[in-house]
């Protein structure tokens, strides 16, 4: 089907599904018959930018509050990287929920064991623990040697972990808190970016960790999703990551012909950004500079980038790019809209494809969207 019918159709029918449905996912519910993600879009169409948000049905979706995986084969396998708190750990626990095989990791050996720990004592012994620094790529070659030993292949890749860019001068913590939560929510955010830095090296982690190391981990495991029936990677992304941000055109330009760039270019943009930021030349070169957070910016459009290369290079596995939505993390002091619960469904939706489902999109919550 054409994309232009498809959004027809999922306006006069998937709206009111996905409506119905998504108040319903709990922790102990089970999101499993979701063929209908699979028909609607064409695998060949799923790099085209869409002109405006869509649906991602047309067709309806069933919960099973029973543990019935009868879609989907109880030995798959997950690695989240990020597990140990937030969207990540959510994400863990609802994989395991419903009959995956997880892998929870995280940079902190302590954390990771408590919150496989926390897991644990919910009835959820499907979940084990190893230790990942994503943005070291020996780490990400541990891991990737742990997948191989333990199970023998990968289905389903959650890139989660990230950083902001950014340095927050929180001083006596319990003024901090007392002051932030005094604030409306809109109020809020302008408080916390008028007490927010972004030093070079700040800048320089967020490139290393948000791109770089989703690059290393996702080649890393890429050969064990490869070996699976059924590969996915979910890489999570950011409002802050589209295209309408930059201001100059011909950067803009370049990051939307998927078919003409490489990741050897995006690595090369990556390295004009650092220079341009310690130059001070980010505005007059184009990159995002309003409202701030440009690394964290930078570094999520280069991954939505990159994801839709290798969903072109590897057809046969689902790779798309998930905006969970303003949800109340660490990162944001809680700050967010959404909770936890609700920011996990759309990555969850896309780390529970069936086969044959799209590839190379953008998920705004749980609605396909534009990368621009």
């Amino acid at each position: 089907m054409q994309l232009q019918q498809w959004e027809t159709a999922g306006r006069s029918s998937g709206r009111w599904i996905f409506d119905w449905m998504l108040p319903k996912l709990k922790p102990k519910y089970f999101l499993l018959s979701v063929d209908q993600l699979s028909r609607g879009w064409s695998r060949n169409k799923a790099r085209e930018v869409p002109s405006r948000r869509s649906n991602l049905s047309r067709g309806s979706c069933s919960l099973h509050m029973d543990g019935n995986t009868q879609s989907l084969p109880k030995k798959e396998v997950a690695l989240v990287t990020g597990g140990n708190k937030g969207i990540g750990l959510e994400i863990c626990k609802q994989l395991a929920s419903s009959g995956v095989m997880v892998v929870l990791t995280a940079r902190d050996e302590k954390r990771g064991i408590e919150a496989v720990g926390a897991l644990g004592a919910l009835g959820l012994s499907n979940v084990v623990f190893h230790q990942l620094e994503v943005s070291d790529p020996s780490s990400a070659a541990r891991s990737a040697d742990f997948i191989k030993d333990k199970f023998g292949k990968l289905d389903i890749l959650v890139n989660n972990a990230g950083i902001d860019g950014a340095k927050t001068e929180v001083g006596n913590p319990e003024t901090f808190w007392h002051e932030l939560t005094s604030n409306d929510p809109v109020e809020r955010l302008e408080w916390i970016r008028k007490r927010t830095m972004e030093p070079y090296e700040k800048a320089e982690e967020c490139l290393r960790t948000n791109y770089h190391g989703i690059k290393s981990v996702t080649k890393a495991l890429l050969p064990l999703l490869l070996s699976s029936s059924h590969g996915r990677i979910v890489n999570m992304s950011s409002r802050y990551g589209l295209l309408r941000f930059f201001s100059g055109e011909e950067l803009k330009q370049e990051l939307s012909n998927i078919d003409d760039l490489s990741e050897e270019r995006l690595d090369e943009l990556s390295e004009l950004f650092l220079k341009d930021f310690k130059d001070g030349q980010l505005k007059p070169r184009g990159w995002p500079t309003d409202g701030g957070y440009s690394a964290y910016r930078v570094s999520k459009a280069l991954m939505n980038a990159y994801s839709r290369i290798l969903a072109k290079e590897h057809p046969s596995l689902c790779i798309n790019c998930v905006h969970p939505g303003y949800v109340q993390t660490d990162m944001n002091f809680q700050n967010g809209d959404l909770t936890v619960e609700e920011g996990a469904r759309g990555p969850l939706m896309m780390a529970l494809l069936p086969k044959g489902g799209m590839t190379g999109a953008y998920i705004h919550c749980t609605e396909v969207s534009s990368f621009v």
